[in-house]
């Protein structure tokens, strides 16, 4: 009775508004007490040109993405989030911060037909034509540091560019997740690293998405290890 009861409270929405919106003051925290390093140094200016884009990053680095756009206003972001109950706190916290959500996730490979992901797909490329950026994890549940395809055909059939984007904190608690997420602490060093732009053809068949698949995972874990050692450099 009382395991239902707690159940029930963690899964209201009251209790997931108070969680979201706690997460978002406790990110703005570690922003504003964190010194925020980038890489290319110009990174917001560097983008420009390109926008709006598709900001691919991996699981797990997700937390501190919704305060990149802070440094810049006018780049103007939406996020995919899962529908599953247990991301609501997620979404919650990045409406908090100003960032618009999209809610859904697609299949391992090309599948947008589960889990939303159809509609989640029209509205990432609606959002793409209305000027937003959309930010989206390019690995698929469970399987960390695998891009699927479905970022791939995203930028193909939207014709925006699809840059990997990698955070890391040098003050962080490493958790035991299976995307080895990262709670990232006050007082950090931040390091936020761009990868090159990459334009994937409208035109694209299954091989040379598998090669831009490939080529998204190469610049991520790039992304990923250069922040790293930005971060935790002395």
């Amino acid at each position: 009775m009382r395991r239902k009861l707690v159940r029930r409270l963690t899964q209201s929405h009251a209790f997931q508004t108070i969680l979201g919106t706690a997460g978002a003051y406790y990110l703005r925290l570690v922003w504003a007490t964190s010194q925020v390093i980038t890489e290319p140094q110009n990174i917001y200016e560097a983008i420009d040109p390109y926008l709006p884009f598709i900001f691919a990053m991996w699981h797990g680095q997700h937390f501190l993405a919704p305060l990149v756009p802070l440094n810049r206003p006018s780049h103007r972001a939406k996020v995919l989030i899962s529908r599953h109950r247990d991301a609501e706190i997620n979404a919650i916290a990045a409406q908090k911060l100003g960032i618009g959500t999209i809610r859904g996730s697609g299949d391992q490979g090309v599948r947008f037909d589960r889990k939303g992901g159809v509609g989640a797909f029209v509205a990432m490329l609606d959002a793409l034509k209305e000027g937003y950026t959309v930010a989206m994890t390019a690995d698929v549940p469970k399987i960390p540091r695998v891009a699927g395809e479905g970022i791939v055909r995203l930028a193909a059939v939207s014709g925006r560019p699809l840059i990997a984007v990698a955070l890391a904190s040098s003050r962080r608690i490493d958790l035991n997740t299976w995307d080895g997420a990262a709670l990232n602490l006050p007082f950090s060093r931040i390091a936020l690293v761009g990868g090159p732009p990459n334009q994937v053809p409208s035109d694209a068949d299954a091989a040379m998405i598998e090669q831009y698949r490939l080529k998204l995972e190469a610049d991520l874990n790039a992304a990923t290890n250069r922040a790293y050692a930005l971060a935790e450099a002395l």
